[in-house]
Parts: structure tokens; C-alpha cells; sequence
């Protein structure tokens, strides 16, 4: 099967296992909003990026390592889940032995009350995702997909047990994550057969140093886009000011606001997961940048389209998927959306590239381009959120992000030389920054120009998409 069929047969398939499930996942949004008021959503938010804090530092982030070297094929499978499986599990043995003092930090004061729980969370996604991704190293896609769909099933039914019905709020919600986890690590350590890749024999010292090499700068650089998450709320809920309205609640809000981009990111996860694993086999191949450079338009263009149709309908998206009916501050949620909306399609280009890093275990690479990113996204929300409160926070995201794009657009391309049209990029990001006025100013006729700002977005980009179906059909 060539590069193209195989990478459009795995999205197909990814698609399939995300679909239905993210759905579930913007439902419960509207669950969330319902039952958890805007100060306990923001802890329930900070709560999970701790998590997302903790699982790459105390498992030194080899699930990266196990897609890179599982698809491999000079590599055991056996010798890497054995490895990978022991580093996890002595990592996971230090953080529960340093996780209970971080709550004494002055700015952690939210983790009182729910460091065990922290602990197991953690504990529990670092255990499905290191047989999810091991399933996927070895190309056993159709189950990594039906597993998504069983996972995301499991983790609404358990919500609206103990949300919906049981009104526990945000251990409630924990208590979902870890029984869907847990549920499906079982399953896809027994489904798979996971046992017959675990053994004593089949641990490798020399492949736990090539791993954790490959994997350690990778550790920095994903605590940096935590970091980068963790900072707006974390701002918006400790600083003051005289001009505009902060703490919990405004954090809060700014959380739920999160949530709606996520609509681009669902589009964005499902072809990467695909993308991501042709990235790797197709390194060594002769046109490998023709390859990059078709992938990167189309992939480019879908993003730039769904983030115009959902500016263009981010109001009836936000009071559907946002329930003000008990909160009524969750009404406000749409006017801090959009420019998110542009901040997590940059976002999404910049896991594209970062992609081209692991491809060519140029992993140093991705850390310090995401420090930047960092740097940029603290100073500005010190300067901005005093300011301009939650859309402070919106438009620093969005220029750290943006920062980072530019970075990595020179950057990777020294590896896989791929051509990049920054005319494009450069209108249609002034587009969306266009729409986004209209959306917040409401002049007259404004939904009308709406509408014309994204069939212009569509008209730029459907050729870059079309080129791409065309190479696909051709071979």
C-alpha cells in the first residue's frame, strides 16, 4: 500500500473511533456546566493540567519512544513494552512518593483535598496510554480506535452517575476518569494479548538508553505547553485588578471557553494520530518532502476552513455546549472563544511540525522552540490579563502559539525541506482575526460579512485540498 492510500486508510479509520466519542466529550461539557459551578470547573481544570504536568515528567514521556521505535522494525516489541512498562512504573513509584508535598506550594493550594486522587488519575492514564500507544506502534489501529470509543463511553456513563446523580462535583469527575482508564487498560491489556509482550528476560538496558534519550528532551518541551496552559488560569484566578473582573469564577469561564476550540483540535487529533505514524515510516523515503509538503497544505487548509465555520457559529455552538440555565456566567463564554479558536489551530500546525522532530530524532529541537512559547505566553499574560482580563489571557495564548508556528516553520524545515506558503498563512490568519472583530464589535450586518469572510477562507483553501484528493485518487 503506498504513503497516501496508507495515510488516508489509518485517518478513515482513526476518524471512525473518534467521532462518536468526541461528541460524548462536548456533551459532557454541557454536563459539566450544569452541575459544576465556574470556581469548581476551574479547579477541576487546573486539576487535570497538574495531571498533564505530572505524566511526562514521572513516565520521562515514553509513550513518544514507543511509537518511534515500536514502528521500527530492527526493534523487538517485546524488549520495548517490557522496558518502556519498567521506566513507567519507577517513575510512577517516585511521583507517588513526591506528589502529597506539592499542595504546601502557596499557588497549589487548589490540590487540598484531592492529591490521592490526583495520584491515581495520574497513575491510571499513564497505564492506558502506555498500552494504547504501544497498540499503536504495532499498527493494530482498528482497536486504538474502538478503544477510544469504549473509553469515552465509559467516562460519560460514569459522570453522569456520579455528577448528574450522584452531585459529587469534581471528585466525581476524577473518580469517572480513573474507573474509563483503568476499564481500559484492562481491556486493552487482555484484548491484545499484552501479556506475551512482558517478561523479565525481555528487559533492555541498551534500549532503555536509546529510549529515554530520545524521549528525555521531549519531557521539557511538552511541560512547556502545560506550563503555557497552566499560567492563563492560574493568572486569571490569583492576580488582581482595578479594570477588570478576575479570580476562580473568571478562570473558570476562561476553562469552559477552552473547550469549544477543542472542536478544531478533534479534526486535528484524529489525522495526526494517522499522520504521526507515516511521519516515522516514511523518514528514510526519496520524496519525503513532496510528501510533507502535500500532506502540510491540505492539513493546513482543513484547519484554516474549520476554524472560519466555527467562528462563523461559535455563538449557537457556545450556548449549546455551555448550560447557563444554573450558571449564568456561562453565557459570556463565546466573547473570550474566538481568538482561541485561532490559538489552538497554530497549535495544531505546530504538532505537526514538532512531528518532523520526532521523525528525525531531532527532539532538542522541539524543547526549545516551545520554550519560546512559554516565555512569551508568561510575559504577556502579566502584562495583558490586569488589563484585559479573560481576552488577555486569549490573545496571549494566541501570540505565543503564533511565535512558536514561525519558529518551528524555519526551524524543521532545515530537516525535511518542504515548501510553505506564508502569503496564505499570513491572509488567512488576518481573516479569522477579521472575523473575530465582527463577532465581539457586532456591526451592522455582521453576521452577513461573516458569512462572506469564511466562503473566502473556503475559496483560498479548497485547491490545497483538492491537489491532495487528486494525488491520492491518482495513485
Amino acid at each position: 500500500m503506498n504513503k497516501y492510500k496508507k495515510l488516508a486508510l489509518n485517518t478513515a479509520v482513526f476518524a471512525v473511533g473518534s467521532f462518536g466519542s468526541k461528541i460524548l466529550v462536548f456533551l459532557l461539557t454541557r454536563l459539566y456546566t450544569k452541575y459544576i459551578s465556574p470556581a469548581d470547573m476551574n479547579t477541576k481544570d487546573l486539576l487535570e493540567t497538574v495531571a498533564l504536568f505530572l505524566l511526562p515528567i514521572f513516565t520521562f514521556s515514553l509513550t513518544e519512544a514507543i511509537i518511534r521505535f515500536g514502528l521500527d522494525e530492527r526493534y523487538d516489541k517485546k524488549e520495548i513494552f517490557t522496558t518502556a512498562g519498567s521506566l513507567t512504573l519507577k517513575g510512577l513509584g517516585a511521583m507517588v512518593v513526591i506528589v502529597p508535598f506539592l499542595h504546601f506550594v502557596p499557588f497549589l493550594d487548589f490540590m487540598s483535598g484531592y492529591t490521592v486522587l490526583l495520584i491515581v488519575y495520574t497513575i491510571c492514564s499513564a497505564m492506558r496510554s502506555l498500552c494504547a500507544q504501544f497498540i499503536r506502534a504495532r499498527d493494530m489501529v482498528k482497536l486504538f480506535s474502538l478503544d477510544g470509543i469504549l473509553a469515552t463511553l465509559t467516562l460519560f456513563i460514569f459522570n453522569i452517575i456520579l455528577i448528574a446523580h450522584f452531585h459529587m462535583g469534581v471528585k466525581g469527575f476524577m473518580l469517572s476518569v480513573i474507573l474509563s482508564d483503568s476499564c481500559s487498560a484492562i481491556f486493552l491489556f487482555i484484548v491484545a494479548k499484552l501479556h506475551n509482550f512482558v517478561s523479565a528476560d525481555a528487559y533492555s538496558s541498551k534500549l532503555a538508553r536509546k529510549m529515554m534519550k530520545f524521549s528525555l528532551p521531549l519531557v521539557p518541551a511538552i511541560v512547556m505547553w502545560t506550563i503555557t496552559g497552566l499560567s492563563d488560569r492560574l493568572f486569571i484566578r490569583c492576580m488582581h485588578s482595578d479594570r477588570v473582573e478576575l479570580g476562580a469564577s473568571a478562570a473558570g469561564i476562561y476553562g469552559v471557553a477552552n473547550r469549544i476550540p477543542n472542536l478544531i483540535s478533534m479534526v486535528s487529533t484524529i489525522f495526526f494520530q494517522a499522520w504521526n505514524m507515516s511521519a516515522i515510516t516514511e523518514n528514510e523515503s526519496a520524496d519525503r518532502s513532496d510528501f510533507y509538503e502535500k500532506v502540510y497544505g491540505a492539513y493546513e487548509s482543513i484547519l484554516f476552513i474549520a476554524s472560519a465555520g466555527l467562528i462563523l457559529l461559535v455563538k449557537p455552538i457556545s450556548s449549546f455546549m455551555a448550560y447557563s440555565g444554573t450558571f449564568e456566567a456561562y453565557a459570556d463564554v463565546y466573547k473570550y472563544t474566538p481568538i482561541l479558536v485561532i490559538a489552538v489551530l497554530f497549535t495544531c500546525l505546530n504538532q505537526f511540525l514538532g512531528s518532523i522532530y520526532t521523525a528525525t530524532k531531532h527532539t532538542v529541537n522541539s524543547f526549545w522552540t516551545s520554550l519560546i512559547a512559554c516565555v512569551v505566553n508568561i510575559v504577556l499574560n502579566i502584562c495583558l490579563i490586569p488589563e484585559w482580563g479573560i481576552q488577555g489571557a486569549s490573545i496571549a495564548t494566541f501570540l505565543s502559539y503564533y511565535v512558536c508556528f514561525w519558529a518551528r516553520i524555519i526551524d524543521a524545515r532545515y530537516y525535511v525541506p518542504f515548501k510553505f506558503n506564508a502569503r496564505r498563512s499570513l491572509m488567512n490568519t488576518g481573516i479569522l482575526f477579521v472575523m473575530c472583530w465582527l463577532l465581539l464589535a457586532a456591526p451592522k450586518l455582521w453576521g452577513f460579512w461573516l458569512f462572506v469572510l469564511c466562503c473566502v477562507v473556503l475559496a483560498d483553501n479548497y485547491k490545497s485540498l483538492l491537489a491532495t484528493f487528486k494525488k491520492l485518487l491518482h495513485r
